[in-house]
């Protein structure tokens, strides 16, 4: 190799960098193990990190039952191997498992229109707010601190060069919900949409007809953000927003380390060409047989960059198939009935730990607990993950910690963690 390139010794290949600046030593590494070795190691740290401990960790990542058969099937060669459906006369599988993706994420979400998958939650979220400034010709975000505070960092990261101005509104201290009179002050002619979460970060259902008449009054959109998917099985679907965007981990993803995950992006059918990715949709082949094909793909690799509505070149419908084969399994009253199971153990939780807010909380919600870290480092002890201690995002709150618990919580579990709770106090 050394040779076809034209240099005599690996040297020369860093000949242009200075003396000074080369480490002129092996790395300061452990020699390499065997694969066996390395098995072990994992195991040995995933008994260590996790392994047989209830958890009550939730904020955006959510610990739920998952059917041996989702892997069954994204395993199937045709799924797991396959790369994006651009020829419809051989990826009629793959067009078809997104179709059905589509349109049960359309029943969850009240909206008419969905695309086919995107990346996840966060980056939803500001894809939404640009679909909003292309719709509207207005620059403004509103975005309650409600909204998960990793999902706020996003839309930043996005906004920052793009001359869109992003501001925050606060949240009613009593309530747990966001502040309507601070909205209300802040909303002008020049905001294209209100972006809100429910529920939100901190658990509480927001109430949505009040707020939806405000921000259609001034003219803006109102885009509705979903972590916990699950919520969706109980609560009223979004009809009153104008963008509905989320995070389907809670439909068979497990939580590894924070990804790979799948968001959602669904609107009004009149928004549909300002939709972000592709979108696919059912017609007919040449012999009348039920077919299809990729309908819009408004995407820099389709059109002009300058005509495109995202930057996004892919999706993540591998993962976005696990929870389509989870909905299928689960169906309308399983959701429903597995939405309800995780309001009940949620509740009973909070009967003994008194939820800070006053509002509506689903399966997770805030706690006074004196010092978080400490009594996180308490239930360790105990084989407990704890909940999120909240400073870190809300200096307000440093006193409290966000809890959750799903169907995979149990009643042994919750009392343990009351009692250990209690004599922290």
């Amino acid at each position: 190799m050394l040779s076809a390139i034209g240099v005599n010794h690996l040297d020369d290949l860093i000949a242009h960098i200075p003396a000074e600046a080369r480490l002129n030593r092996p790395l300061n590494i452990p020699p390499g193990k065997s694969e066996f070795d390395i098995v072990d190691y994992f195991r040995e740290r995933g008994d260590r990190g996790g392994n047989g401990f209830a958890s009550f960790l939730g904020a955006g990542v959510y610990r739920h039952f998952r059917p041996v058969v989702a892997d069954v099937i994204v395993q199937r060669s045709e799924f797991l191997t396959s790369y994006t459906p651009y020829q419809a006369e051989i990826s009629q599988g793959t067009l078809t498992q997104i179709f059905e993706f589509q349109t049960m994420v359309c029943q969850l979400t009240g909206m008419e229109v969905a695309n086919a998958s995107m990346y996840d939650g966060s980056t939803a979220v500001p894809e939404a707010a640009m679909m909003a400034v292309r719709i509207t010709g207005r620059n403004k975000t509103l975005v309650a601190r409600t909204v998960h505070p990793e999902y706020r960092e996003v839309l930043d990261t996005y906004t920052k060069h793009q001359g869109m101005p992003v501001a925050e509104f606060g949240y009613n201290a009593e309530t747990g919900q966001l502040d309507m009179a601070d909205l209300a002050a802040k909303i002008d002619g020049d905001t294209a949409c209100v972006i809100i979460q429910s529920p939100n970060f901190f658990g509480t259902v927001e109430e949505l007809d009040a707020l939806a008449e405000l921000v259609h009054s001034k003219g803006a959109l109102l885009v509705y953000v979903f972590t916990e998917a699950i919520s969706l099985g109980l609560l009223q679907p979004p009809s009153q927003a104008d963008i509905v965007v989320g995070e389907l981990q809670s439909f068979c993803i497990s939580p590894v380390y924070g990804g790979p995950f799948a968001g959602i992006i669904a609107t009004k059918e009149k928004f549909i060409r300002q939709i972000p990715g592709r979108l696919v949709g059912e017609t007919k082949d040449t012999e009348g047989r039920r077919a299809f094909c990729l309908t819009l793909s408004t995407r820099e690799q389709h059109i002009r960059r300058e005509k495109a509505t995202s930057n996004i070149c892919t999706n993540q419908a591998l993962i976005a198939l696990m929870g389509t084969v989870y909905l299928s399994l689960f169906g309308k009253e399983g959701l429903r009935e597995l939405a309800v199971q995780n309001l009940s153990k949620a509740h009973y939780l909070g009967s003994q730990l008194q939820p800070r807010f006053s509002g509506a909380y689903f399966n997770e919600f805030v706690t006074r607990v004196g010092d978080p870290e400490a009594l996180n480092a308490q239930l360790l002890e105990e084989k407990i993950i704890g909940g999120l201690p909240l400073g870190k995002h809300y200096p307000e709150l440093a006193d409290s910690m966000l809890v959750c618990a799903t169907e995979m919580t149990r009643k042994p579990e919750m009392d343990k963690l009351v009692a250990v709770a209690g004599r922290s106090k």
